[in-house]
């Protein structure tokens, strides 16, 4: 193998390990951050410095950030659907759900954009409703019993599910709307709008009146850091890389390792329980979910290679 091809291989696989361990991580550090920070505070000033850093490393780079009204209310849209919603839904339910079962529950997300695909008239295979419906069978096993017999928080769970659903929703609308065609200024100006939303939301909340410094801990700063600098900008850095040098198939698999690396990390690191149930669901869903994508993958390959079928006839 030459040198050079080697070494991009090399640097696929290595940008892929900080797209799996740094996002699969962060739902361990919002659940350490949580332990101390106000939750929609520190999340929204979590997205706002990430939003600004970034504007500023693109434009020490040369890159344009002027977009339009359209462009600029597309992204807003979009990062409040992704990032106040569904990732202030997350902080708020890491509060009293452990950070694994957030991330399976979460992991659900390709099983709502097949739904929503339904709802706005789209054709879906039987072999992709299939996949639905396995997968939906993995999240009730992972949250009735608990719900049952009061082991998981409720509320908690249900926020988990709108989160779920408000990302799903982003996702699918997402490129639907007028968004800047640079992913990085777009994730940019997605995380100042989140941020700003969260911060505004938060102060409702009155979080601000009840802020005391004293109380954080050295821990939660830490996580706060982490997922500022590698949770936002390193990994979605790389994930963008990604998408331009690597196949879809297999950057997509992301979607289905980290809640793996979730659950692992929440074992090891916060003694969160790995029950018999917990594993049979998350093995559910992880199936499903990679159904699921490797199918609609299948079907995108299927869909450019038409044309060129047809030209050779």
């Amino acid at each position: 193998m030459p040198s050079s091809r080697r070494s991009s291989t090399l640097n696929v696989w290595f940008a892929l390990g900080i797209v799996y361990v740094v996002w699969g991580s962060t739902y361990l550090a919002i659940a350490i951050a949580v332990q101390t920070l106000p939750p929609l505070l520190y999340a929204g000033l979590r997205f706002l410095i990430a939003g600004v850093l970034l504007s500023a490393w693109l434009a020490f780079r040369g890159v344009d950030l002027r977009i339009s009204r359209r462009e600029l209310a597309g992204a807003a849209v979009v990062g409040i659907l992704l990032l106040s919603v569904a990732n202030g839904l997350v902080v708020l339910a890491e509060r009293t759900v452990p950070s694994g079962l957030a991330a399976l529950i979460v992991a659900s997300i390709p099983l709502w954009i097949v739904i929503y695909r339904m709802i706005a008239g789209e054709r879906v295979g039987r072999d992709l409703l299939a996949g639905v419906l396995l997968g939906l069978v993995g999240v009730a096993i992972l949250v009735v019993p608990g719900g049952l017999n009061g082991t998981i928080d409720p509320v908690g769970t249900l926020m988990l599910f709108g989160a779920t659903l408000s990302w799903a929703l982003g996702t699918f609308l997402s490129p639907r709307l007028e968004t800047p065609r640079n992913a990085l200024v777009s994730t940019a100006y997605q995380m100042v709008a989140g941020g700003v939303a969260l911060l505004v939301v938060g102060l409702g909340q009155g979080e601000l009146a009840h802020l005391d410094p004293g109380t954080f801990s050295v821990r939660s700063l830490i996580a706060f850091a982490y997922l500022v600098v590698f949770g936002s900008l390193v990994a979605f850095s790389a994930y963008t890389w990604l998408l331009q040098n690597a196949s879809v198939s297999l950057v997509s698999t992301y979607a289905f390792v980290n809640p793996v690396v979730a659950v692992v990390l929440g074992t090891l690191v916060l003694a969160e329980p790995m029950t018999a149930t917990i594993v049979i669901g998350a093995a559910i869903i992880v199936v499903a979910v990679a159904f699921i994508i490797f199918r609609q993958n299948a079907a995108r390959r299927a869909d450019r290679m038409a044309p060129i079928a047809e030209a050779a006839d």
